[in-house]
């Protein structure tokens, strides 16, 4: 029996440093300090993580999982070099996703889902004014995720989730540029009021023009980086 408790003790201690590595790969990734098209070299990771290859390794595997790394043979993992049609394919995806949730969102909503709404809002309010591209980033998709999460839809709410690995993952957080402050900001306070007041039609035109907006932002930033490199000879 005692080696059995061992057993099963030495397979959770695996188990945690592969996940401490999966999150610590993840933030890497999500703060650009991987950055698309990279080799991922697993000693710089063992190095930057403290701890062994095994389970860099191990977190990688799940990572090409969830398509957010590649694995060539005989040459190892590599993220993925930014893909403009991925990324015009995922918030169309998004769009089609979030607005189609509005009518269980305000069937669904009571008190304490529109103040899960209202500090999801606010909590992206501060950070809008804070420096790092990122958090605004994170705060942004905190909200878009819980307003999926009161529809009650799980499934789509799990989607919606994987679209936003993608692009804060596989891209990296200050790959996409954000969109204005103050229009993001006015129109999260816009979508707030309209669900109070279950106006279904402004929600509605509300969030398609703000996710369209973005996507045209993000486009447009990542079209204007690559002639820049390719202006550069790079």
């Amino acid at each position: 029996m005692s080696e059995i408790r061992e057993s099963e003790t030495d397979n959770i201690d695996r188990m945690g440093h592969v996940l401490r590595a999966y999150e610590g790969i993840r933030r890497m990734m999500f703060y650009s300090e991987i950055v698309p098209g990279q080799k991922i070299s697993y000693r710089d990771l063992s190095d930057r993580l403290g701890m062994s290859q095994t389970p860099i390794i191990q977190a990688l595997k799940w990572l090409e999982f969830q398509q957010l790394v590649r694995h060539e043979p005989n040459r190892g993992y590599y993220t993925a070099p930014v893909d403009p049609k991925e990324v015009e394919e995922i918030y169309d995806l998004r769009e089609i996703i979030e607005v189609s949730l509005l009518p269980k969102i305000l069937q669904r909503v009571d008190v304490e889902g529109m103040q899960k709404i209202e500090i999801a809002v606010n909590d992206h309010l501060t950070a809008s004014r804070e420096i790092y591209l990122n958090e605004r980033l994170r705060k942004d998709m905190a909200l878009h995720l819980v307003l999926a999460e009161v529809s009650g839809c799980s499934v789509q709410h799990q989607v919606l989730r994987n679209l936003f690995n993608l692009l804060y993952l596989k891209y990296g957080g200050n790959i996409l540029f954000s969109t204005s402050m103050k229009s993001a900001d006015t129109e999260h306070l816009r979508l707030f009021e309209a669900i109070a007041k279950k106006d279904l039609k402004t929600s509605r035109k509300i969030l398609t023009q703000h996710i369209r907006r973005v996507k045209d932002h993000v486009l447009a930033g990542l079209a204007k980086s690559f002639q820049a490199k390719a202006d550069a000879g790079l």
